[in-house]
């Protein structure tokens, strides 16, 4: 019983880890993607994958501040 409730612990806390920071994980990836191609010899594509960092943060932003808004208005 306390394995279980351990594991289930564990997994609240990886769900809730990936809820916050997913954003910065997979601009992390696009980064590495980005800085890889690079490299390769593959520059005007490492390029296009580079600009998909700011856009995935831009839009993290944009989903949490409507998220809070939204929170804000049921609340009321």
């Amino acid at each position: 019983m306390i394995k279980c409730y351990k594991m289930k612990n564990k997994i609240i806390w990886l769900l809730d880890f990936w809820g916050d920071y997913y954003p910065i994980i997979l601009a992390f990836f696009s980064f590495l993607y980005s800085v890889s191609l690079w490299f390769s010899g593959q520059k005007l594509e490492g390029i296009f994958v580079g600009i998909w960092v700011p856009s995935i943060l831009g839009f993290s932003v944009a989903i949490r501040q409507r998220r809070r808004d939204r929170e804000k208005r049921i609340s009321k």
